[in-house]
């Protein structure tokens, strides 16, 4: 990845549309954008109505290809001039908004191409530029690429909180406050042998355990930034034939699933994703739990098994038909993250009311069970209300500016334990050697300090043109 090179990218959706945007990045984005208008860059931030052109023929080709017509225009729309440093990329930025049809777009980037000195961008090259040329910290580049791939409402709230800098701005304080502590560490080793101010190293041990507590509070989230980056797992068990493949369905508002009256129809793991409420659940339908089942209904089973075990929230369906039995192999399965849903109400007694709330006791304690029906629909407003309470439980409001990436975690975990070894009874010099080390893992979070190790796992995951 050179730095010096002039990138270009569709920074939209690939495929027809009204308008797509290219954009072009580096040193040669102004003589790129002169030679394809065939005039004057427009006034910095304002769009200008241009007719795009082939290179001329002075261009330098590339390989043994020309363009077909020189003097031809290839589109007509508008064309925007970034000059850096007040840019994207902190770069000299240039875009150019066409026709969104594939010819069009391919057009304009063979004439860029031919116009010599530009190549197409790599996968996150452009927020990467950004990053390096200070425009960006690590926290707000992630951010970016979690607004591009936000599915669900909260999703866009979290990313965007994060990319307007809540993160960046509580790692930055603690980053700062320990530089500060450290530096009067360094004050007592550099001037051991002269009169310091009193207090000054005594001070800085209530000041860490301040800081450990914020960071310790911090971490113990419950998970919840990277559970809604990612979304919820729940799985749907039951025994075969209760109706678990009708109720994804339903849930799903499609026919996702196909069902039979045939026990054993579904033998693998189906997964639908979901907004719930603004919050996004990956819902996986599940082979019927039963013994003595047959070698590929074996499997399928093994698999639901270990669903449930990885899954966030358990919706366990059982057969209103054998009400008040409950079948055991499902119902070993519950804990504090099971939904439980009694299916088939409306093969039950008619008399009964489909959509009440019954409860299955569990020692001392009751635990609802919501009565439905997937094919009238009946109670399943009740429970999918119930399934978006858990959801907003485990993923929802808690504390602002939650840890998102494993990648933080990490570095926080790594921050408190250098700051567990501090201690007033340690050399003053091991003490400032640990304030140190827990900075720099706290600086690698937003990238304050080297960090050319993770800059590769952070950008590829971003799109072309971004």
């Amino acid at each position: 990845m050179n730095r010096e090179d002039t990138i270009f990218a569709l920074a939209t959706a690939p495929g027809t549309a009204g308008v797509a945007v290219l954009r072009i990045s580096g040193p040669r984005a102004r003589s790129a954008l002169e030679i394809l208008t065939r005039g004057p860059v427009p006034k910095p931030r304002f769009a200008a109505h241009r007719k795009l052109f082939a290179a001329p023929e002075d261009a330098p080709p590339v390989g043994a290809e020309r363009l077909a017509d020189d003097n031809a225009a290839i589109d007509d729309g508008l064309v925007l001039w970034f000059p850096g440093p007040a840019s994207f990329t902190g770069e000299d930025v240039a875009e150019l908004h066409v026709h969104g049809g594939r010819a069009c777009v391919e057009a304009v980037a063979r004439a860029l191409v031919a116009v010599g000195g530009l190549r197409p961008a790599e996968a996150g090259e452009f927020s990467r530029r950004a990053f390096e040329n200070g425009k960006l910290d690590l926290t707000r580049a992630e951010a970016l690429a979690d607004l591009v791939a936000a599915e669900t409402e909260a999703q866009r709230r979290q990313a965007m909180d994060q990319f307007l800098g809540a993160l960046a701005g509580r790692y930055e304080s603690w980053r700062n406050a320990l530089i500060g502590l450290s530096g009067d560490l360094e004050a007592a080793i550099d001037f051991s042998d002269e009169e310091l101010p009193e207090g000054l190293i005594s001070g800085v041990f209530p000041r860490i355990s301040a800081l450990m507590a914020e960071i310790e509070a911090h971490l113990n989230d419950d998970r919840r930034g990277e559970r809604l980056r990612e979304g919820l797992r729940a799985v749907i068990l039951g025994a075969p034939n209760v109706g678990k493949s009708s109720l994804l369905n339903k849930l799903a508002g499609r026919e996702v699933v196909i069902v039979a009256e045939t026990a054993g129809t579904t033998r693998d793991v189906i997964e639908v994703h979901l907004d719930l409420g603004g919050l996004p659940v990956t819902v996986a339908d599940t082979a019927g739990l039963r013994q003595g089942a047959e070698d590929v209904e074996v499997e399928g089973i093994r698999r639901a098994r270990a669903h449930a075990a990885g899954a966030d929230i358990k919706i366990l369906v059982f057969d209103a038909e054998a009400w008040p039995e409950l079948d055991p192999e499902t119902i070993d399965l519950m804990d504090g993250a099971s939904l439980l849903i009694l299916n088939k109400v409306d093969l039950r007694d008619p008399r009964k009311d489909a959509s009440e709330i019954l409860y299955v006791g569990v020692g001392s304690e009751k635990i609802p069970i919501y009565s439905v029906s997937a094919r009238t629909e009946a109670g399943l407003a009740e429970a999918l209300a119930a399934l978006e309470e858990m959801a907003q439980a485990r993923i929802g409001p808690g504390a602002s500016a939650p840890i998102t990436r494993a990648r933080h975690r990490a570095a926080l975990v790594e921050t408190k334990g250098a700051l567990r070894r501090v201690a007033p009874e340690r050399p003053v010099e091991l003490n400032a050697e640990d304030l140190r080390l827990a900075a720099r893992a706290l600086g690698r979070i937003t990238g304050r300090v080297d960090v050319e190790d993770v800059l590769d796992h952070v950008f590829r995951e971003f799109c072309i043109g971004k």
